[in-house]
């Protein structure tokens, strides 16, 4: 399956492009899709983004799967699709 993810904001700085495209075998999750980035872009990614030793984004970043929250769906384990659209970005915060 093709799965296309887009890189915004501070995520876009730690892997230098705004946007990748995987084929991943069926029933591929989002744990694995991102355990997949942090292999491909390494250190900088994995200690902002996502940690894969402990499967969870670090505490200022987010997914979204076809514009859904991960946390509204089923967090890292979301099982992916088809053509499905991930984004990773930083979350907004202010004062």
């Amino acid at each position: 399956m093709e799965v296309k993810v887009h890189y915004i904001s501070l995520v876009k700085s730690y892997t230098n492009t705004s946007q990748d495209e995987f084929t991943l075998p069926d029933k591929t999750t989002l744990s694995e899709l991102l355990d997949k980035i942090a292999e491909d872009y390494g250190k900088p990614f994995t200690q902002e983004v996502y940690d894969p030793v402990k499967k969870e984004m670090k505490a200022s970043f987010v997914a979204m799967v076809n514009g859904v929250l991960m946390g509204q769906l089923q967090g890292v384990n979301t099982p992916l699709k088809d053509r499905d659209s991930v984004i990773l970005m930083s979350l907004m915060t202010g004062g």
